[in-house]
């Protein structure tokens, strides 16, 4: 047996999976997002950056990409 996730774009396409199901050719779970982990705790983040110019952000990658040669 294979586990594949499908997004659903129309609402027939639900229905022909129902229609698998009842043949007994494929089972159909109802999954949440925060099953396939733990959510994320996203305002820990906040403001772990300082607000930067582009010019200065540019000027640190270009650092960056030299220590590499």
């Amino acid at each position: 047996m294979r586990t594949i996730t499908v997004d659903i774009i129309n609402e027939k396409a639900l229905n022909l999976l129902r229609d698998m199901e009842s043949l007994e050719l494929i089972r159909l779970r109802n999954s949440k997002p925060e099953e396939h982990g733990e959510p994320v705790d996203w305002t820990k983040y906040k403001g772990a950056m300082s607000k930067q110019l582009l010019s200065e952000i540019d000027q640190q990658l270009d650092e960056l990409r030299g220590e590499w040669d």
